[in-house]
């Protein structure tokens, strides 16, 4: 009999994620997409007519929990700025039936933030000590919150252009966040002798030059909507040792490798490693004689693992 599915508003999702292991949760999707016990397609990216927006669509399955689910993200052109909204559906492999449909922001926020976090952990120097963030929203503080024990930080730098006309509580709640952290005046005061670098914002071109950092650093990436975004200069790939959440989808949709591949003569076969490699240690740890750039666009199996951890709560 057809069943319906639990609907959970961005609240519940909130609520029910602060009761979870997220990291957990996300380094065991990553072992199973390495046991070749996930799916991960690449994204599906569809126009609407007339330039009135479009929707992707994040597609995964996991056998071992035996479910599949899409997530689908519109974008969607108003006279009063675009709409941006995400829902994550969840499916059984056994009955075929809807388990749960889900607002995707919190989920995305997290699934986000995690992964980075996953990253850091496994391509870090162990004696980083001075960790940066570019980006002061939701996404940025959630990149702080689950990256702030990683390492024994000796000082967060946080810059973001709209932090010089923040509120004191707003600056007082990143600081609650954890009491290293810096407000810099700059992007260029917050990446000095930076060991870390998380790029936590949605800019469409690049928001620092690592050609221009004092020393080596890992530099991470994430997603916007934006066509081919990108937070670094696509040419300088070339000079970094690069990572990536998975190797099999993500050159094709991440703007700088798309943009490096076609103009600058980057190969994508050139990536040393994904989360699948570096967690299940099929790849080592990388050398710090040059910088060291990861680069995630975000899974379907992501909010997929993340749904079916809430689902299995409820």
């Amino acid at each position: 009999m057809p069943s319906t599915p639990h609907v959970i508003s961005q609240d519940q999702a909130r609520e029910l994620l602060a009761q979870i292991d997220v990291p957990h949760i996300l380094r065991k999707l990553f072992l199973d997409l390495a046991a070749g016990q996930a799916v991960q397609p690449a994204q599906q990216w569809v126009a609407f007519p007339h330039a009135a927006g479009d929707f992707i669509n994040y597609l995964g399955v996991l056998a071992e929990d035996g479910v599949y689910g899409v997530k689908t993200s519109p974008y969607i052109v108003r006279e009063q700025g675009p709409l941006v909204a995400a829902w994550t559906l969840l499916m059984s492999m056994k009955t075929g039936q809807p388990l749960l449909l889900c607002d995707a922001a919190e989920l995305t926020t997290a699934r986000t933030a995690a992964t980075t976090a996953l990253a850091v952990d496994a391509l870090a120097p162990l004696s980083a000590r001075r960790l940066t963030i570019i980006g002061s929203g939701k996404v940025a503080q959630a990149h702080l919150y689950y990256a702030r024990q990683l390492r024994d930080w000796q000082r967060i730098s946080v810059f973001s252009p709209s932090l010089a006309s923040a509120s004191a509580s707003a600056i007082a709640h990143l600081k609650h966040l954890d009491p290293r952290v810096v407000i810099t005046p700059s992007g260029e005061a917050a990446v000095e002798d930076a060991d870390v670098i998380l790029l936590c914002t949605s800019s469409a071109g690049p928001v620092i030059d690592p050609a221009r950092l004092s020393k080596p650093a890992l530099i991470t990436s994430i997603s916007t909507n934006a066509p081919r975004a990108h937070e670094v200069p696509p040419q300088c790939l070339n000079a970094m040792q690069v990572f990536c959440d998975y190797r099999h989808t993500t050159p094709g949709s991440a703007g700088e490798m798309l943009i490096a591949a076609e103009q600058h003569g980057w190969d994508p076969r050139t990536i040393v490693g994904d989360l699948p490699e570096l967690l299940s240690e099929k790849v080592q740890r990388p050398t710090y004689d040059r910088h060291v750039f990861f680069r995630s666009i975000g899974l379907g199996l992501e909010d997929i693992a993340l749904a079916n951890a809430l689902w299995r709560q409820l």
